[in-house]
């Protein structure tokens, strides 16, 4: 039996959860924080991100995932599968003082894989440092242009 590893973070962001839910499921927004995608926040919706193929792991820089949860401005869940992961995401996202704490976890990497173990660096890196950077930006960027 593998056991199966997540990579968890959280960021406090100064902004409502209606604006953090908003970046989270509009997928023009998300592109621009996360990948290019055709997402909608709907059980069941089958959505692709597309980002720069890996060859040497065997990705070709397709993300197909499924939309498995949804509770507006409190939790997203889609699974994530490219290359040899199959895996669940999940947004939570807890109001605190003036603005909301988000946190992510993405679950279910196989570090008996050695691409998914180049994987779980990779993107536990990414989820803690310029994934929430990228998102804070545009999050102040669209209140720039968007109050609420």
């Amino acid at each position: 039996m593998t056991d199966r590893q997540s990579i968890r973070a959280d960021q406090y962001l100064a902004h409502s959860p209606a604006r953090v839910w908003r970046a989270l499921t509009d997928p023009q927004l998300m592109a621009s924080w996360l990948m290019p995608n055709d997402f909608k926040p709907d059980v069941g919706h089958r959505f692709t991100f597309h980002t720069t193929p890996m060859p040497k792991v065997g990705f070709d820089g397709i993300v197909h995932c499924e939309v498995l949860a949804v509770e507006p401005e409190r939790m997203l869940r889609i699974s994530w599968v490219g290359g040899n992961l199959d895996t669940t995401v999940t947004w939570t996202l807890v109001p605190e003082g003036r603005g909301t704490r988000l946190f992510v976890e993405h679950a279910g990497f196989d570090l008996d894989d050695a691409a998914q173990t180049f994987a779980f660096q990779g993107m536990g890196n990414g989820w803690r440092t310029g994934i929430f950077r990228a998102l804070d930006k545009i999050l102040d960027e669209a209140g720039a242009h968007h109050p609420r």
